[in-house]
């Protein structure tokens, strides 16, 4: 938790609490359902809930926006971005029942009012539409764009980027951007140079826009 109040001074009380009570709920749920590898469910607020926070930093919304987070595992990056943006909507979605069980008890445990659980594919959602996409570590750029582009508003409800997609990726990306067709139109900042941390070396935050 100290890691997160190091680069964030300005949350309330209640957001404060929200994101102690992550750490048991996360240890009590993996015991179950293994949502968050085991190997870092001790590193949880460094690799998954700071790494998560990112977004905010590169694109602070709007309240009233509405994003959608695709494939999201046990919550990332949605329950973090929840709680830091209490008044914006957030859709967390992801294919398997069991993630989203747990996405939908952790939320409802620390009273997030502004998240829904969705228990589908990205390539099926029909007749939803967001300002923005999220997601970490998913699929290929391709793919995830072509999932979501459909499924994005044109127009900015950040003063920092248009809608589109926010996603996390590490490694080398040459590759998979090229091969997405979006190398024209793509944007990427490093993580490392948003949290100076040794986890966050060679991972990266990718944005595209919705044209």
């Amino acid at each position: 938790m100290d890691i997160i109040l190091k680069y964030f001074s300005d949350f309330t009380d209640a957001q404060i609490e929200q994101f102690r009570q992550l750490e048991p709920l996360y240890k009590h749920w993996n015991e179950q359902i293994n949502v968050i590898s085991r190997k870092d469910i001790d590193a949880l607020y460094e690799k998954h809930v700071l790494h998560s926070l990112s977004i905010a930093v590169l694109c602070p919304f709007d309240d009233g926006t509405q994003v959608i987070d695709i494939g999201t595992g046990g919550g990332f990056p949605g329950i973090p971005l929840a709680i830091f943006f209490p008044e914006v909507e957030f859709v967390l979605v992801d294919s398997i029942g069991k993630k989203i069980k747990v996405v939908h008890e952790v939320a409802a445990a620390i009273g997030l009012k502004n998240v829904t659980t969705l228990h589908n594919r990205a390539e099926e959602i029909k007749g939803l539409h967001f300002d923005y996409a999220v997601s970490r570590a998913v699929a290929p750029l391709g793919d995830l764009w072509r999932w979501i582009n459909p499924l994005i508003r044109r127009g900015q409800k950040s003063e920092e980027l248009p809608n589109g997609l926010i996603c996390l990726k590490g490694g080398d990306l040459t590759k998979e951007i090229n091969e997405s067709g979006l190398q024209k139109i793509v944007q990427a900042w490093t993580v490392h140079d948003v949290f100076p941390e040794p986890a966050f070396e060679e991972k990266y935050l990718i944005y595209v826009p919705k044209v």
